[in-house]
């Protein structure tokens, strides 16, 4: 069986999990694994997603299960997004269970639901599901992602997002690649997302990587020829996973390449400094 979710299209024999950890083959047919199985949910700042102009002030319930599409020698939360199956302490959290829960915490300044902290795309079938029903009770659904999808089911889940915080993890194919990624296909969610719902990008900055004043200018440029009100946010490196042995990005380095984005977007912001 082929998982057509992302442009990795696992071909799967029977009891076999795909690249992402979280998908596999069953009685002849793709399932995901971490359906309903969240391992991290938190009432978070929408700042903290990060939206800069997306209700602000507000407040979001956020959730996270396991797997991610890439191999993001950096990731923040490699602890979940690296892991497999019955690997982690995990909660059954039900779709009707989680929207009931956005609803009940409304009181509290909560807007709705953002899929975050793992990759979410790759349990697509859950947020999906979740959508629907957070939508139903009146409230917004969010999106934090690596925009690594397929452009059919994206186009699929777009109308139940109403904003999405996509990574783009540089602007060479050279460097996807060694992320296990396709720049190509980030860059099309991304463009498809923008005629949709609210969109803000972020860059984490990796010293040596794409960090160059020449690729965050062929970036920043390219975002704006999609929209130059996109918020772009260039997120400051630090040390952690497998690239420890990196030193944290200079501040003022990170304020100079903002600089340079801001000569071709309206919204430029820096983060972790």
């Amino acid at each position: 069986m082929i998982c057509e979710l992302c442009f990795h299209h696992c071909d799967l024999s029977e009891g076999q999990t795909g690249f992402c950890r979280a998908r596999a083959c069953r009685d002849g047919k793709i399932v995901s694994l971490n359906y309903g199985k969240i391992t991290s949910i938190a009432l978070d700042p929408i700042e903290k997603k990060p939206l800069r102009r997306f209700h602000p002030g507000s407040r979001i319930l956020s959730v996270g299960s396991f797997g991610c599409n890439l191999r993001c020698p950096f990731c923040q939360n490699h602890e979940i997004s690296m892991s497999g199956d019955g690997e982690l302490e995990m909660a059954e959290v039900s779709p009707e269970a989680l929207a009931d829960k956005a609803l009940e915490l409304r009181p509290y300044g909560n807007i709705g639901v953002a899929y975050t902290y793992n990759e979410p795309l790759v349990g697509y079938e859950y947020v999906r599901d979740c959508a629907a029903l957070v939508h139903e009770r009146g409230m917004v659904n969010v999106l934090v992602t690596n925009g690594t999808i397929e452009e059919a089911t994206w186009r699929e889940l777009l109308p139940l997002i109403n904003a999405a915080n996509i990574d783009l993890k540089g602007f060479t194919p050279e460097w996807y690649r060694r992320l296990g990624g396709d720049l190509e296909t980030v860059k099309r969610s991304i463009s498809l997302a923008a005629e949709r719902c609210h969109v803000e990008v972020t860059t984490l900055l990796i010293p040596g990587e794409n960090d160059s004043e020449e690729e965050i200018r062929m970036l920043a440029q390219w975002l704006a020829s999609v929209d130059r009100n996109i918020p772009l946010h260039l997120s400051r490196f630090f040390p952690r996973y497998r690239m420890t042995d990196r030193s944290p990005k200079p501040e003022e380095r990170v304020y100079r390449l903002a600089d340079i984005a801001r000569e071709y977007l309206a919204f430029v912001y820096t983060g972790n400094c």
